[in-house]
């Protein structure tokens, strides 16, 4: 009898320390950070990413929180935008989260913000940064856009930039964060990172790729999403 009144009582506890009060599981739902999905930029790939993701992990990020979504770079942005949308919906499913943070570089902030504004990601979105991005354009474009979709979408004047930032650049209760280099060719000018309703930072003189793996970008990516 003893015995089983040790193990009802034993019971009973474990239930009570389940039984969070909305206080309790609010605190440890804020200790879980979102999902971060990381999008790289024309003709890059997941492992750029690598620093950053090191980092993430260094300062309390689990690695099953970390997701790299890779592309087709030739296609056209708002076909990776649908891409985009079925990847952040796995994750969600896989991950239990409502939300995910995204983060990303150069053109990856393109099909990204398409999905945000088109796609639902208001409401699945949380943060969403955008490192070197041409949000307005980038005259670079040209030397591509004879041939590739995405980078005639690259282009200053654009029919897809036209709609993307056509109202609210910035819609919905997500957290817009952008970084930009005054050293940075490849976006130009490098003001097109720049959005309305964003938290817009310039950088040091950093090169276009090497934003991805600079210590002080990657502090502020991860202050921007905490």
């Amino acid at each position: 009898m003893r015995r089983i009144a040790s193990l009802l009582c034993g019971l009973a506890a474990a239930a009570t320390a389940l039984s969070l009060t909305p206080a309790a599981a609010a605190q440890v739902a804020a200790a879980t950070p979102d999902p971060v999905v990381f999008v790289h930029g024309f003709a890059g790939k997941g492992s750029q990413w690598s620093a950053m993701r090191d980092d993430f992990q260094a300062n309390g990020y689990p690695a099953d929180r970390l997701h790299v979504f890779t592309y087709n770079s030739a296609q056209s942005n708002v076909t990776t935008a649908d891409d985009l949308a079925a990847f952040v919906a796995e994750v969600r499913s896989t991950t239990g989260a409502a939300k995910v943070d995204i983060v990303t570089h150069s053109m990856g902030g393109l099909p990204s913000r398409w999905y945000v504004k088109f796609l639902g990601g208001t409401d699945t979105v949380d943060d969403w940064v955008s490192i070197g991005g041409p949000n307005n354009g980038t005259r670079v474009a040209g030397l591509c856009s004879i041939a590739l979709p995405s980078c005639q979408e690259m282009e200053q004047g654009s029919s897809f930039l036209s709609e993307l930032n056509a109202g609210d650049p910035t819609p919905g209760g997500v957290a817009y964060t952008t970084f930009r280099s005054p050293c940075d060719i490849v976006i130009q000018p490098v003001s097109s990172t720049v959005l309305d309703g964003a938290t817009n930072n310039q950088t040091g003189c950093l090169e276009h790729i090497s934003m991805m793996s600079n210590g002080g970008v990657i502090d502020g990516v991860r202050d921007a999403i905490a």
